[in-house]
């Protein structure tokens, strides 16, 4: 028999009036959207003034959870479960006129899903990718700063648009902003081979070869198979940045010449972290000789 978890609003009180037996004048009552998470756990986030469930989420054991919360499914149906709807529909426009190339719509869109949600992950991305598909990389800056922040964007959901954000920074030459970005992620997983690679793309296109070399052999330490890693591994050692000690092998200045003057031998296209999310091609690339390296 399947097991239902709860999932809803609740409410606690705080307050002098928040006992048994006390002045119930008060009490001071807030909102909380609750999913039960399993072993015994919940995960409750505040409401904000639009009835969202935004900021931090707490995870609480279940004797805290049944001592503390009670039940608002009225106020759940008529008044948080419209306004996640609206939400809900407000980012799928958004990001059906992102992928159509209506910017200008899409940009309407995340900024009005951000005036109800301004942590809302999905909107910020959106916008974020709407801003760097303009070359408005000023007005990207400040949706990067405000991502970064959000422990949520490198949730499993989100993995897809973690990638394709990081590659259009990468793109619009944002090196250092996306390491930064790259690190924090990072932090909370440490055994992410595709996330490596992009490490060691961007220190890489950053001109700094040794962060490059170093971050490609963890993600092959991790998966020898790899086979993205496998193939700029071969890119690096046919152009003489990586020798077979699995070591840098030039200097920054020597793979800032080499960018300057020598015919590329391989296609440098873009590396996805997901294998099945590739992105095209960059558009100003001529078909090289040789390897060449598709994804």
């Amino acid at each position: 028999m399947s097991v239902t978890l709860t999932r809803g609003v609740f409410s606690s009180r705080t307050g002098p009036g928040a006992g048994i037996g006390a002045d119930q004048g008060d009490v001071q009552k807030s909102y909380w959207f609750v999913e039960e998470i399993g072993d015994g756990k919940y995960e409750v986030q505040a409401l904000n003034s639009s009835d969202m469930p935004s900021g931090p989420k707490l995870t609480i054991d279940r004797e805290r959870f049944l001592a503390n919360y009670q039940p608002e499914p009225e106020y759940y149906a008529y008044r948080v479960l419209p306004v996640l709807r609206k939400q809900c529909d407000r980012i799928v426009r958004g990001e059906g006129h992102r992928h159509k190339e209506e910017v200008y719509s899409a940009e309407y869109e995340f900024c009005e899903a951000l005036e109800v949600d301004e942590d809302n992950v999905r909107a910020n991305f959106g916008l974020g990718l709407t801003y760097l598909d303009r070359g408005e990389l000023d007005r990207a800056e400040d949706v990067f700063k405000r991502l970064i922040r959000l422990q949520a964007i490198y949730a499993p959901e989100h993995k897809h648009l973690f990638n394709e954000f990081g590659i259009s920074m990468r793109r619009n030459g944002m090196y250092d902003q996306a390491l930064a970005y790259y690190h924090r992620a990072e932090e909370l997983c440490m055994d992410d081979e595709n996330l490596f690679l992009n490490i060691s793309r961007a220190y890489f296109e950053k001109g700094d070869i040794e962060g490059c070399v170093d971050y490609l052999m963890k993600s092959l330490m991790l998966n020898e198979q790899f086979g993205e890693a496998c193939l700029f591994r071969d890119f690096l050692k046919i152009n003489g940045f990586m020798n077979d000690r699995g070591e840098a092998a030039v200097s920054p200045e020597a793979l800032q010449s080499y960018r300057e003057n020598e015919p590329r031998k391989v296609s440098m296209d873009e590396t996805p972290a997901m294998p099945e999310e590739k992105p095209a091609a960059r558009k100003d690339k001529t078909p090289p000789a040789g390897i060449k390296l598709d994804f």
